[in-house]
This record gives C-alpha cells, sequence and structure tokens, in this order.
C-alpha cells in the first residue's frame, strides 16, 4: 500500500513536461487566441475562396479546394476545437499543412481556415511552458505547449493530434451513422 501512495504522489507532483521544440513557428489568430504551428509542417498560406461543401463530413470539415489539381480538405479549426464556425471576413486564410497519415511513411495535406495569419517567429526552448490540463477551451492533447511572447501567451498546437486523419475520418464515419438513422 505503501508503495502504491508513493507512486501516486510521485505522478501528482511530476511536472507536466512540454513537447514543443524550440525553433520557428508560424503565428496566427483564431477566435480572438493567438495560436502556433511549427514552421515545418506548415506548407503554404492562401487566400480564403472557392471551397466546395462535402455532404456528410463533421461539421468541422468546411469543405475541399483544388490545389494545383490536388483536393484538399480544408478543416474549420474553430469549429474542431468545439468553439463554433470561424466567420469568414477580410483577413481569414487557410493555412496548408502537412498531416500525418495512417503509417509513418504516409502524409496528407490540408488546410486549416484560420482568422488571421500573423508571422513567423522564432521561439526558445526557455520561452517554452508545459501544456496545462485546464483552462485553455481546447482539448489538452491538441497543445504541445506554451510560449511566453510579447506578454502573453501563444498556445503551440500539437499538429498530429489536431489533424489525425485517423480521429477525423473515424469522426466522419460516426456522423454518417447518425444522419443514416
Amino acid at each position: 500500500m505503501t508503495a502504491l501512495a508513493t507512486t501516486q504522489d510521485k505522478a501528482l507532483t511530476a511536472p507536466n513536461k512540454s513537447t514543443a521544440l524550440a525553433g520557428q513557428y508560424l503565428t496566427f489568430t483564431l477566435g480572438g487566441e493567438l495560436y502556433a504551428l511549427g514552421i515545418l509542417s506548415s506548407k503554404e498560406i492562401i487566400d480564403y475562396g472557392n471551397l466546395t461543401e462535402v455532404p456528410m463530413m463533421p461539421a468541422f470539415v468546411r469543405g475541399v479546394i483544388n490545389l494545383r489539381g490536388s483536393v484538399v480538405p480544408v478543416v474549420d479549426l474553430q469549429a474542431r476545437f468545439g468553439k463554433g464556425a470561424t466567420p469568414v471576413a477580410k483577413r481569414t486564410g487557410i493555412v496548408i499543412v502537412e498531416a500525418a497519415g495512417d503509417d509513418e511513411d504516409s502524409s496528407q495535406d490540408l488546410g486549416i481556415i484560420v482568422d488571421a495569419v500573423n508571422e513567423v517567429v522564432e521561439i526558445s526552448q526557455e520561452d517554452i511552458e508545459p501544456a496545462p490540463s485546464f483552462g485553455t477551451g481546447i482539448r489538452p492533447d491538441f497543445i504541445s505547449g506554451m510560449a511566453k511572447r510579447n506578454g502573453r501567451f501563444v498556445i503551440l498546437l500539437n499538429v498530429s493530434k489536431v489533424l489525425s486523419v485517423d480521429e477525423m475520418a473515424a469522426l466522419s464515419v460516426g456522423a454518417n451513422l447518425v444522419a443514416q438513422a
């Protein structure tokens, strides 16, 4: 019993580690919050437009775009976080990112809708804090860390969790089953 209590005490007092690494990040705003993606997962930024809606998709999949002959699904990141659809405004854009596919060798290009793209910034390891377990308004596993920048926090997103192709496909199947019932 003492060993169990000691193990539980260690688990409660163990520091929450950040999975975010120092490097360059693309910052953007979404619903009044500042977010960032690792620049290596970001491929390009395009203007919002020319979306083709696809029936029977989860609410956070707004449609697809034709990007130089390739069909690219577009995810409404705000809706993915459970905060409703992103309103389209003058600075609304689509960031094309590379998300991990079903296995380690495959990847899928996805577009994410953001309110506005800000800038590419260099974030040092000293400026990255662990992700909080609550209070950010989005799932904790979506966050790889919190960066301190200009007196405020930037939420560093875990692209492999936020844009998990497997999870989004499973949600799509669930949406189709509900629609058929």
